[in-house]
């Protein structure tokens, strides 16, 4: 809304005021009109106080106060307010400046509030990103549920008891093929001595019978049998039929494990541990 001097004020002929000479005109008519009250206040401090009635003088000086005071209200009641200063070029001033200082608050207000709709702005945008990010996350998820849904298969107890007893199966037959590979490893690079696989065993210097020996392959079968078989007694006795060289093969290269009490116990080293 813009309004141009001369409509505000048509009948304006001189230079405007400052607002700072506007302040001081309107200083000295203030102090006029001060002085005019106090000039008042003196003649009424000057006039001479009424006699009381010696009857009841307090009740009487209250009525005489109320009385003033009504009659000091219906007056201020009557009364319109009045401008201080008639002096256009005066409120002139003094409107500009208040204008001009509204004005300048109003802005700060507008900087202010613009400043924080751009934060808000910022903080919305962050917000929509991270909605966006979260809602592909759960679509991806909703994906990954169905897709795993159609692959779920629901086995039954018999297709799961069949399942199981087709890889025992498997597992033995690796097992046997295992110990074939290993049979033929030993038999071809541990054989048995050249004498017919017999040894004489002299006490006393009298021939006992002789001894059939086992090949190495057998000696590991004990060894293997008795480990899994009863796991909290492992070791086997070693008989005559077993080839000392093979024992002593077996103990250097830590294969077997003597007893600590009975060396002529022995017992499979555990691998898997």
């Amino acid at each position: 809304m813009s309004l141009n001097e001369e409509d505000i004020i048509p009948t304006i002929t001189s230079p405007l005021l400052s607002s700072d000479d506007a302040k001081e005109q309107l200083l000295e008519e203030c102090e006029e009109i001060w002085k005019q009250m106090e000039e008042c206040q003196n003649k009424l401090a000057l006039q001479e106080t009424e006699a009381l009635p010696d009857s009841d003088p307090k009740l009487s000086l209250l009525m005489k106060r109320l009385k003033a005071l009504t009659a000091e209200f219906n007056q201020w009641q009557k009364r319109k307010p009045e401008v201080i200063t008639a002096n256009p070029e005066i409120l002139v001033a003094l409107g500009r400046d208040q204008l001009q200082k509204l004005d300048h608050d109003l802005e700060m207000v507008l900087s202010t509030i613009q400043a924080k709709n751009k934060k808000l702005k910022q903080k919305l945008l962050r917000e929509q990103q991270w909605l966006e990010e979260q809602q592909q996350l759960i679509d991806c998820l909703n994906q990954t549920e169905e897709e795993i849904s159609n692959q779920v298969v629901h086995f039954s107890e018999e297709r799961a008891f069949q399942e199981l007893k087709t890889k025992m199966l498997k597992i033995k037959a690796f097992k046997e093929e295992i110990l074939k590979a290993l049979g033929e490893f030993l038999e071809e690079h541990f054989p048995l001595p050249e004498n017919g696989g017999t040894t004489k065993k002299k006490r006393h210097s009298s021939e006992e019978p002789e001894a059939q020996l086992i090949t190495l392959h057998e000696i590991l079968e004990d060894l293997i049998k008795q480990h899994i078989n009863i796991p909290h007694d492992p070791y086997i006795t070693i008989s005559d039929s077993f080839w000392s060289p093979y024992i002593e093969l077996l103990l250097r290269y830590g294969i077997a494990l003597r007893h600590p009490e009975d060396p002529n116990r022995i017992r499979l080293e555990n691998f898997h541990d």
